[in-house]
């Protein structure tokens, strides 16, 4: 009779490489989604869960400071690190960073292995699960409202963004609930302050007033601190959701991975 630990209903075919320190939470906010969407389509013991590669590149340059000029250059750090899961046996990459996106083609034209783009997987899954929603707000930090990466993702579903505007105080409120060094999210590490999560309920209320209908969360850390709260004014989506299934279905082959050709906006 064969083991039942050693059971595993399904074949691996591809081992996700998952770039993560950006911020230190990042990468274990992500393997957590990635075991409870593995428990939720059957996985039971551990052999039931995929493999997977994961580098803490703690080190990286801030991006959002990077994007704005104002610190160093990320982009040699996430070129070296990409090819160092590339070089530990990853297909594809998942960075769990939404302001890094900023470098994705940059980085990507570097790469022989396909980097998800968080943004158009994200924006892919709001428009195939909320088909009626029109107005989307957009929580994010300063270098990825900066960019327009999400913007950009939402105008090819014809979705209309709501974001405060830069510099605004808003959005500044944003900004030092991921940022303060006293009770920022970064700054508090596994633990998040009531401060913080009072500030992103404040956010969350004006997007719903300014009339969005959902909101995605920009930030792993915001998708730390929103997952805190038990109540919003306003429904949201987690993009490191979207990734933790599209992950999983590139590993057991539900989906196709892109090539590195096609993977300039994957899609």
């Amino acid at each position: 009779m064969a083991d039942a630990f050693s059971k595993n209903p399904q074949q691996q075919l591809k081992l996700p490489g998952i770039l993560g320190g950006l911020g230190p939470l990042a990468h274990i906010e992500f393997e957590q989604r990635l075991l409870h969407h593995s428990s939720r389509r059957g996985a039971r013991c551990d052999q039931e869960h995929p493999n997977w590669i994961v580098l803490s590149a703690a080190s990286t340059p801030d991006r959002t400071r990077s994007l704005l000029g104002t610190g160093a250059d990320c982009v040699p750090y996430l070129v070296r690190n990409s090819h160092r899961l590339k070089t530990m046996g990853a297909d594809f990459l998942v960075v769990t960073c939404n302001t890094a996106h900023g470098f994705y083609s940059t980085v990507q034209a570097q790469l022989e292995i396909p980097w998800l783009h968080m943004m158009d997987a994200t924006v892919k899954y709001i428009a195939e699960s909320f088909p009626t929603v029109q107005r989307v707000g957009i929580l994010a930090t300063d270098g990825t409202l900066r960019s327009q990466l999400y913007t950009t993702s939402l105008a090819q579903y014809g979705i209309s963004p709501i974001l405060p505007a830069l510099g605004s105080p808003i959005q500044h409120r944003v900004m030092e609930s991921i940022y303060s060094p006293d009770w920022g999210i970064k700054a508090t590490g596994a633990w998040v302050s009531d401060i913080a999560l009072i500030e992103l309920i404040v956010v969350s209320r004006w997007l719903a007033d300014q009339g969005a209908e959902l909101i995605i969360a920009g930030c792993t850390e915001l998708s730390i601190g929103l997952a805190k709260l038990s109540q919003l004014p306003i429904n949201w989506s987690d993009p490191l959701d979207v990734m933790a299934n599209l992950t999983l279905d590139l590993v057991y082959g539900t989906v196709s991975a892109p090539s590195v050709v096609s993977a300039q906006r994957f899609s």
